[in-house]
């Protein structure tokens, strides 16, 4: 049995663009390349994809998935310890649902609510954890810092920058320029400089960046909604960028 790149990438909920991408990163090579260059996957590199989006949904960047690939040889114990951490994300969900009954049912009889109630099964520390797992406790922490101490005005005009710098980026590639030209170089510096308000990243940080609003399906998402293949603009543009003014 064997699928199609793009048959594995409807079911997975994801674009033929990330799977090859993995490919080229060595995490998901295809079973066989047929004669008309199409990729196909079978079973096993099936079960190896669902390894990778597993490990992107616990937040790790790629270079630590393909570490994690190489350090679990055993398949069948990987994918326990999968199991065990998704079951454990059910129950806070679960325990999630039961909170915003509670809370529905007794704001609707005006009854008194209870904090352990309201908020049982809220995990607030999502975020620190996905940040710290891909760049380190302190950047977290110097990014928390940075984030707390701006004022909600603040807040609204980073945000509407790198908006704007999204956008920008997607009427370069509509207008049909390169992502190494001048031009879209000097919006790769806009996005450097407004990813180096807490610390400059190196170069490695990003570039690898740049990879994951390609790999992950959040940030496409995001890029993408200013046009189709933006995503893949701004990481090849980052690429540029990183490696004609960055060091590490």
């Amino acid at each position: 049995m064997e699928w199609s790149i793009q048959e594995i990438a409807r079911r997975a909920g994801t674009t033929s663009r990330t799977l090859r991408h993995y490919g080229e990163l060595g995490l998901l090579e295809p079973s066989r390349v047929g004669r008309n260059g199409y990729r196909y996957y079978g079973p096993e590199a099936l079960v190896r994809l669902q390894r990778i989006l597993l490990l992107r949904e616990l937040g790790l960047g790629l270079p630590a998935i393909a570490e994690a690939l190489r350090g679990q040889r055993d398949t069948a114990a990987a994918l326990r310890a999968h199991l065990g951490l998704l079951e454990q994300e059910r129950e806070r969900i679960g325990r999630q649902i039961a909170s915003v009954r509670t809370t529905l049912h007794k704001t609707e009889r005006g009854e008194e609510l209870m904090a352990e109630e309201v908020l049982d099964g809220f995990d607030h520390t999502k975020y620190e954890k996905e940040v710290t797992e891909r760049w380190g406790r302190e950047a977290y922490r110097r990014g928390d810092r940075w984030w707390g101490s701006l004022s909600e005005a603040e807040r609204r005009d980073h945000q509407r920058e790198q908006t704007a710098v999204a956008a920008d980026f997607a009427r370069a590639l509509a207008a049909g320029l390169a992502a190494d030209g001048d031009e879209v170089q000097k919006i790769a510096g806009r996005q450097y400089r407004w990813l180096s308000v807490v610390s400059a990243p190196s170069k490695s940080h990003f570039i690898g960046l740049g990879e994951m609003y390609v790999t992950d399906e959040r940030f496409t998402a995001h890029y993408d909604r200013h046009g189709e293949g933006t995503a893949a603009f701004v990481c090849e543009a980052m690429r540029v960028f990183g490696e004609r003014n960055l060091t590490d």
